[in-house]
């Protein structure tokens, strides 16, 4: 039987998936390494931590299954976005360490660009919704305007599941789906912007020409057999971007096809044949796996991460598993946490919340709040915010009577799935792939690039549904009019914010 190996090079780590042909997992290994913060705004890692993290997993994901590396028939990756690692004539790493996709140095950088550009035209061009200064071209910029001299000898950049490619085959390539953050993709016509790329100043030389992430890239060399443990020949996939990859994974590929992530932070993402543009909501938009469709997400920055603040605040002297006995209390908790209400904006307002200056906050405390309203309260926090923020925008602009699939740590929680079917008004479901979507995405790239499968439809027959959750009418209306007051509360508070920080400067 053979064998594929999926690389999911996420922000924490690299998880390692060893797949059977028809896309079942045979087993994981998860290698961590670390991000730095040198200065404000500057997230940082080290590219070689990233092949160390793909040796030290691919040797012991073989090591423990036993499978002979002979049948591994191809592997691919699905990378963290918005990455540009610097390589010279050589192909040798011009910076140690370099800026991954939450660096936001290149403010000032974006700001003169923008002094050329209309923003407006440049997001309908690109889909590029995030912070400006987090995409690859503005990183480049900063580079070129404080390193000059290191700059001249740049030959080629690659993104972070790219330079894992040419790790293993020595060849550079890119995909459409992670081209299309770097900040000069045109969706509409799957291609870099000459306009755009002529204001950057950069030049177009270092942007490589995207192919298929379907496409092979090349074969594994004699040199990164003997480090890695894969067999020479072995055929490298191109793979894709971590927001395509994942979505691939979660939802196969369809029009109209939702998701929601419910980790640290929360999004949620649409797959669709067309990308979901809107210049005030900004939704962030990348060019999806299979050529034609595209993955629209809005998010929030605090979500689950709020969970655990609240678990490390109020509830420090829980035992065991702490996250099941606060889960007990809030359920104690009525419908509306008995008036109380919370904002999650704990790290900032997203693009879709009223302000970038917005931060967290409880409302309708009294004297006889109880913990168990507060824990509740923080639960119905997140599902408004995504609900009002982020779900309103897609609605707005594609209709969609898929049930609402919601994947990651927080989808362990029954009460939470509750809260988000009456919150949302849509049925939510579970299903086995949950936090290995990014793996499995990659893993089915890479059956497709081998010519194990003609196309991704397999993958629908792999999608089981663990868990229904039906939406309660009762509690629906009441989270209906909840949902209005917590709307005017985050308006009013987000001008209280924004009037903070003009005063504080």
């Amino acid at each position: 039987m053979p064998y594929v190996i999926s690389y999911d090079l996420g922000t924490g780590g690299l998880k390692a998936g060893l797949y059977r042909a028809d896309g079942s997992s045979l087993d994981f290994v998860f290698y961590p390494y670390e991000t730095y913060f040198p200065e404000a705004y500057c997230h940082e890692q080290y590219p070689q931590d990233w092949w160390q993290a793909v040796c030290k997993s691919t040797q012991k994901l073989l090591q423990t299954t036993g499978i002979d590396p002979a049948k591994v028939v191809s592997v691919a990756a699905s990378g963290h976005s918005l990455v540009a690692a610097p390589l010279d004539e050589g192909g040798r790493l011009l910076l140690e360490r370099v800026p991954i996709w939450s660096d936001r140095r290149a403010h000032e950088e974006a700001a003169e660009f923008f002094s050329r550009i209309d923003y407006k035209q440049w997001y309908r061009s690109t889909g590029n919704g995030d912070p400006p200064e987090t995409y690859a071209v503005f990183k480049l910029i900063w580079l070129k305007k404080h390193f000059p001299e290191l700059f001249t000898k740049i030959r080629t950049v690659l993104g972070s599941k790219d330079y894992i490619n040419y790790q293993l085959t020595g060849k550079y390539a890119t995909d459409y789906s992670y081209a299309s953050g770097s900040g000069v993709f045109e969706l509409q016509h799957w291609q870099y912007s000459e306009t755009f790329i002529n204001a950057s100043g950069i030049p177009h030389s270092l942007f490589i020409d995207p192919i298929e992430s379907h496409a092979v890239v090349g074969t594994v060399t004699k040199e990164a057999s003997k480090q890695c443990g894969l067999c020479e020949g072995t055929k490298v996939i191109c793979g894709g971007v971590d927001n395509s990859c994942m979505a691939l994974g979660t939802t196969g590929v369809g029009n109209g096809r939702l998701y929601t992530s419910l980790g640290s932070s929360s999004w949620i993402a649409v797959s669709a044949d067309k990308p979901i543009l809107d210049a005030k909501n900004l939704p962030f938009i990348f060019a999806h796996i299979e050529k034609g469709y595209y993955t629209s997400a809005v998010s929030i920055f605090a979500a689950g991460n709020t969970y655990r603040w609240a678990r490390d605040t109020f509830c420090g002297e829980l035992n065991g598993n702490a996250y099941e006995e606060m889960n007990a209390l809030a359920a104690s908790s009525p419908v509306g946490a008995n008036g109380v209400m919370f904002n999650p904006s704990m790290a900032g307002g997203s693009s879709q919340e009223p302000s970038e200056a917005l931060l967290g906050g409880f409302f309708g405390l009294t004297l006889s709040s109880k913990r168990a309203d507060l824990l509740r309260a923080v639960l119905e926090g997140v599902a408004y915010s995504l609900s009002t923020c982020c779900l309103s925008v897609i609605d707005a602009m594609i209709e969609s009577d898929e049930p609402m699939i919601i994947c990651g740590g927080g989808a362990k929680s029954d009460l939470w799935m509750q809260i988000f079917a009456d919150i949302y008004n849509r049925k939510v479901v579970i299903t086995n792939v949950d936090q290995d979507a990014a793996s499995l995405g990659a893993a089915a790239i890479a059956a497709r690039g081998a010519g194990l499968w003609q196309d991704y439809s397999p993958l629908d027959k792999l999608f089981e549904i663990q868990k229904t959750f039906t939406p309660i009418d009762e509690n629906r209306d009441q989270y209906a009019v909840m949902a209005k007051w917590f709307t005017r509360w985050i308006y009013g508070l987000a001008v209280l914010h924004d009037n903070m920080k003009e005063e504080q400067h």
